[in-house]
């Protein structure tokens, strides 16, 4: 069953690796993340994409969220995280591909926990990504209540862009 508007957002354990202003070039030591400890109370602006480094997700979805950022946390957004299916130091990399430091937090979803209990997966098997992908989409959770999400009904960004997100925050 996918998730929908009003419910409350599950539990998943993600991993990323936190920025270290200290050696930003450094590969730092995974963390792990439950995210109904580190959401409740707050709100989030969570993005998915399919896979770091692939086109749609590097020209057209993550650009948004970086040119957006400031706006998104001045109109209240406590965090900003994209996730996707790859690994933690695959995530790491790519954030410090667009330097977002820790302006925008880099969850690794590889087990695909979240995907699955949001029920926004896909399988990738046919285009040689895995079997267990997550879908593209935005979510923006209040207080673990889930008041927005935005699936991309087809390749590209839409609903889950930047600009759709601020238009509901």
């Amino acid at each position: 069953m996918t998730i929908k508007v009003g419910d409350v957002f599950p539990e998943a354990v993600l991993s990323y690796i936190p920025y270290d202003p200290s050696n930003p070039d450094a590969c730092g030591l995974p963390q792990l993340i439950n995210t109904r400890d580190a959401f409740k109370g707050k709100k989030v602006v969570l993005f998915a994409v399919p896979g770091a480094f692939t086109p749609t997700c590097s020209e057209q979805h993550m650009p948004g969220y970086i040119q957006h950022i400031d706006e998104l946390k001045r109109k209240g957004a406590d965090i900003v995280a994209c996730v996707a299916s790859n690994d933690q130091f695959v995530m790491d990399a790519w954030g410090k591909s667009y330097k977002v430091k820790d302006e925008i937090m880099m969850l690794s979803d590889a087990n695909g926990e979240l995907g699955s209990a949001l029920g926004l997966v896909n399988d990738g098997t046919a285009k040689r990504m895995g079997p267990i992908r997550l879908a593209r989409f935005a979510l923006i959770v209040d207080d673990l209540k889930v008041v927005y999400l935005g699936v991309e009904p087809a390749r590209g960004v839409t609903v889950s862009g930047a600009e759709a997100v601020l238009a509901k925050l």
